[in-house]
């Protein structure tokens, strides 16, 4: 299986819609918010639909895509890539992006960008070197793993840039709002929705064959009930780790 990988812009493309079945998830909205800690001047970093911004304070969103940007609810709205913020230094007290690191074209200089308008940084992504897999790519669609793995930097790497002093796990609640491609975990019929599917620039790279092929074998499954019998330890299960982390750099503004 082979598939390139997407450039922010193509969010132009895939985006509509996204706001729909993207829905942040307020256990995570909150985690963010205590990572941010009492910051009043906030730029999200490849916002998107707005997701996760705090409700206090003013929030600025970057964004290169347009029909993203549209979705977004704020007022204040700057459409510019992440490497390329233009904002003047120590302009923001933090900075913050969620879930969109593996999207950039340039990791280190994004990142820099980030430690260079703002005074703490958040980072929300995912470690692709964390052992538990998705059941999605081990069961289904093998080169899905694969691919996930190869476009998203090491979070030691995101670590290192930012100088991070703290790393915290996020596990990924059974009923998660959020519908990123871990959403569904306990969910699994979740996968045979086109609109699911859509909100998901993984399936959005992936041949359409492949998919096909594999939804087939799911919905067979699930008919079936192999798909239960096989992941009866998740069914049980409240939340999982499946490697989602929550990055915290720059200074700590309690103290100021």
């Amino acid at each position: 299986m082979t598939a390139q990988n997407l450039r922010p812009a193509d969010f132009d493309e895939i985006g509509s819609g996204y706001s729909r079945v993207r829905r942040a998830d307020p256990r995570l909205t909150a985690a963010i918010a205590d990572a941010l800690g009492p910051a009043r001047r906030i730029v999200n970093v490849g916002a998107g639909a707005g997701s996760y911004e705090p409700g206090h304070g003013e929030v600025v969103a970057a964004e290169l895509s347009m029909i993203m940007l549209g979705q977004h609810p704020g007022r204040r709205r700057v459409r510019s890539a992440a490497e390329s913020l233009p904002f003047a230094a120590d302009a923001f007290d933090a900075s913050m992006a969620t879930l969109t690191v593996h999207h950039w074209s340039d990791l280190r200089r994004g990142l820099e960008e980030m430690r260079r308008v703002s005074r703490r940084q958040v980072v929300f992504t995912w470690d692709p070197d964390h052992d538990r897999q998705l059941w999605l790519h081990t069961d289904y669609l093998p080169g899905m793993a694969a691919f996930e793995r190869s476009r998203f930097p090491a979070l030691d790497q995101v670590v290192d840039i930012l100088g991070a002093h703290r790393v915290e796990a996020f596990d990924i609640p059974h009923d998660f709002t959020d519908g990123f491609q871990h959403a569904f975990w306990r969910r699994p019929e979740a996968y045979l929705d086109p609109r699911v599917r859509a909100a998901s620039s993984m399936f959005a790279v992936l041949p359409p064959g492949a998919v096909d092929s594999a939804l087939e074998r799911l919905r067979s499954d699930l008919a079936s009930g192999t798909w239960a019998r096989r992941h009866a330890e998740l069914l049980a299960r409240h939340a999982v780790d499946y490697g989602f982390r929550i990055v915290i750099a720059g200074e700590d503004l309690d103290r100021r």
